[in-house]
């Protein structure tokens, strides 16, 4: 029985970073490209981080029942959506998983596909230093959206708060003080989960 392992935490904790390490080094394990409607960020490629999607697309798949999980966020930018489809590309009784979102997507795919087959990864950073880097990173952008970061920022306080981390069972945390040592240590826990 196949298990996707479900990489979150709050913005600019380092998940991106992560995972595209996780993904060069544990080639075993698959990954599902979810789907947005927002505007692709200068170092992302389609297909690598998201599908970069207009509405239509979203729409076809809702009309088909193949949405398993759909966010929006009211950015300053307008309304951007982040979804995972059923799109043939997750064989969970052939292959083993390696996803990026949310606690709100987790427990949709949860939902879904039954709690057993999902198993969250959490990583932890201190807030001052989550902040650092955010911006850090929204200056290198051609048009830096400090307004979008900072409600980023917010939002992760409420939307990774204690009372939903416990909600969803999530106690194993993986703090990411040191990029090296946090990549070992997620990747001796997935290989001893299996």
């Amino acid at each position: 029985m196949g298990k996707i392992f479900y990489l979150m935490g709050k913005s600019s904790s380092g998940k991106d970073t992560i995972f595209k390490e996780l993904k060069k080094r544990m080639t075993f394990l698959h990954t599902v490209t979810i789907y947005t409607t927002r505007p692709m960020r200068e170092q992302e490629r389609d297909g690598e981080e998201y599908f970069f999607v207009g509405e239509e697309t979203l729409e076809n798949f809702q009309r088909a029942g193949r949405v398993i999980e759909l966010r929006e966020y009211d950015t300053v930018h307008g309304i951007w959506k982040y979804f995972t489809a059923d799109d043939g590309r997750i064989r969970l009784n052939e292959e083993d998983y390696l996803m990026i979102g949310t606690l709100e997507s987790y427990e949709k795919l949860c939902g879904y596909f039954g709690q057993k087959r999902i198993v969250p990864i959490y990583v932890e950073v201190e807030d001052g230093e989550r902040l650092s880097r955010a911006l850090m990173r929204e200056r290198l952008q051609e048009e830096p959206k400090y307004a979008e970061m900072c409600r980023r920022f917010l939002a992760d306080t409420i939307d990774f708060s204690e009372v939903n981390l416990k909600r969803f069972g999530i106690d194993r945390r993986f703090q990411n003080v040191v990029l090296e040592e946090c990549i070992q240590e997620i990747m001796l826990y997935i290989q001893n989960y299996l």
